[in-house]
């Protein structure tokens, strides 16, 4: 089964995100807006349940952690996504440094904290979109008490394993 962890933004953004979403991101349907902290990996169903005894471990270590939306940013020209660039902050990178120093699964990418709003686009699409995105002006900033280990079903959709609040219980 493929597994991720993600955290989800607060409804308000989640609402601003699937404005975008629901036009220019071909996973619309698959899952809600999130930041991804740790990609998704392959691991059995005997195998998930450790994991998620280390996921709650690393997540007692934790404070809400502080999410600041300051824009539309892209990954062009790597790839066609255009997204929500999340501010880094100390509290994210050593929450996905956590998480990554606990799995040993390969990553594809460095990490870079967003909100994916639009991809697969073709790159005349994508340039037109992005363009007229990066005028406006975005502002969030909220905290977030947990995060999600979540698993794709067979039609490609990603659900809620299990959730992690921060802090002692």
């Amino acid at each position: 089964m493929r597994f991720g962890v993600v955290i989800f933004p607060s409804k308000e953004i989640q609402d601003f995100a699937n404005s975008y979403r629901k036009r220019y991101d071909s996973n619309y349907a698959l899952i809600p807006p999130h930041l991804t902290i740790k990609s998704s990996f392959e691991e059995t169903r005997v195998g998930i349940q450790d994991i998620a005894k280390k996921i709650y471990e690393i997540a007692k270590d934790f404070r809400p952690v502080s999410l600041r939306i300051s824009k539309f940013s892209s990954f062009a020209p790597v790839n066609n996504v255009i997204y929500l660039k999340v501010e880094p902050s100390e509290e994210l990178e050593k929450l996905h440094n956590d998480l990554k120093l606990n799995f040993a699964s390969e990553q594809e990418y460095s990490f870079v904290p967003h909100i994916t709003i639009a991809q697969n686009l073709s790159d005349d699409e994508h340039s037109d979109v992005y363009e007229s995105l990066r005028m406006n002006k975005v502002s969030f900033e909220e905290s977030v008490d947990r995060m999600h280990l979540l698993y794709q079903l067979e039609n490609g959709s990603w659900t809620v394993y299990e959730t992690f609040r921060f802090g002692k219980e």
